[in-house]
């Protein structure tokens, strides 16, 4: 499958529908923050996001329940290999620094980013 870029609004009802698994688009509007959208806004967006191939349906005469095609996981990946692309040249270093710079990095988090570091030398070397 091949993943594509969502918009603001379409990314915003696949968060919806990654948390809840399966949906009808009542459902959907539900667990959306204030101000909700109308619902035929929703429902035009899924139709959308079903051109797309990332979310599929079961019928129930004209209402249709949506469940995700694509992982969330699957999309953070996506997203973040071309973020990394388009602003980082490929390199996680410059991500990783531009995080540094830009963020106060939390004792705890230094120590596991460091027991993550120790652990990614010993599968590099075989240990």
């Amino acid at each position: 499958m091949k993943t594509k870029d969502l918009t603001k609004a379409e990314e915003q009802l696949m968060q919806v529908l990654w948390k809840m698994q399966k949906a009808f688009v009542k459902e959907m509007v539900e667990h959306m923050p204030e101000p909700k959208p109308v619902q035929s806004s929703v429902s035009t967006i899924m139709r959308v996001l079903e051109a797309k191939g990332l979310v599929g349906y079961d019928a129930f005469g004209k209402s249709h329940r949506y469940y995700p095609l694509i992982s969330r996981e699957e999309y953070k990946r996506y997203r973040l290999v071309k973020l990394m692309g388009n602003y980082f040249d490929n390199s996680v270093q410059k991500l990783f620094s531009f995080f540094m710079d830009e963020h106060a990095v939390p004792k705890e988090d230094v120590k596991e980013i460091e027991e993550m570091l120790h652990r990614l030398k010993n599968q590099q070397t075989g240990k």
